[in-house]
């Protein structure tokens, strides 16, 4: 090596016992992490450990105290706590469910509660419905009888077949036990009783009816009047109407479709604020 100066001159770079000693570190860091790898962690003797450590050398220590700590801030001084009252409030509130939307729904109380008193009603016609379908049954396989719920209404169809003759506005004698069973089903029911009349799109025109709108609101008129034979029913619950054409079942196209149309349906509608309804499509 060459002096400068008298001075023994260093070798550049990092001294050769350095790669020994990083090769060795680095094994040494390669085995521990193989070893952690391999192994298998004891949770609750490490939290035991830790916990011996904690209480050895106090750290986050336990002091159990009997009342809750308090700070000083400027609310604690200027304000008291109060006690809340129940108030209610007619207004619009918000709300949402997703914490995802970026925008919030609005509800009114007063929809909710329409909304609640709707779904109620709904309930009790389909109660009505079961009820009606159990005492009817005979006549419901006959095909002279279908009884179906629209929201809050429950509708019990009274099919031609063996009710009325063609053309005819009297009410069948052997159909009138039908009626009777009929009544006994409405006397358990509550709101207002639509009968309506409908007839299918041929024309009618005889000595007594006019039109198919005559012979509609007369058969709803017969219905009636053999309903009220029997006491029980409140003849104020009754609204009678004739559609004549103008609100079909079916397509009259052929004959099995046209005798589905000439029907009367009674229906039953709940609820003082949905009575409005009863001029109404089914």
């Amino acid at each position: 090596m060459e002096e400068l100066d008298g001075a023994p001159s260093k070798p550049a770079g990092a001294p050769k016992w350095m790669v020994t000693f990083a090769d060795l570190s680095t094994l040494l860091l390669c085995f521990f992490v193989l070893l952690l790898s391999f192994s298998e962690m004891d949770v609750a003797k490490f939290k035991q450990l830790a916990g011996s450590m904690r209480e050895a050398f106090g750290v986050q220590a336990e002091i159990k105290s009997k009342h809750i700590p308090k700070g000083t801030s400027i609310v604690a001084n200027e304000f008291s706590p109060g006690r809340p009252q129940p108030t209610v409030l007619n207004e619009v509130r918000q709300f949402t469910i997703d914490s995802n939307k970026s925008t919030l729904d609005f509800v009114d109380p007063d929809e909710v509660m329409e909304l609640k008193e709707f779904q109620e009603l709904v309930e009790k016609a389909e109660e009505d419905s079961r009820k009606a379908e159990e005492a009817l049954q005979p006549e419901i396989e006959a095909g002279m009888i279908a009884v179906r719920t629209v929201g809050a209404r429950t509708i019990i169809h009274i099919r031609e077949k063996g009710s009325f003759s063609l053309g005819s506005a009297e009410v069948e004698k052997n159909f009138l036990p039908v009626l009777e069973k009929i009544h006994g089903v409405l006397r358990q029911t509550e709101g207002v009783i639509r009968i309506a009349g409908h007839t299918d799109n041929l024309p009618i025109a005889t000595l007594r009816f006019r039109s198919n709108w005559e012979l509609s609101s007369a058969r709803s008129v017969s219905v009636l009047h053999e309903l009220m034979e029997y006491e029980g029913l409140d003849p104020a619950r009754f609204v009678v109407a004739g559609y004549a054409d103008t609100k079909p079942v079916a397509s009259n196209d052929n004959s099995f479709d046209r005798a589905r149309n000439r029907r009367v349906d009674i229906s039953i509608i709940r609820g003082e604020d949905f009575q409005e309804s009863v001029y109404l499509e089914d």
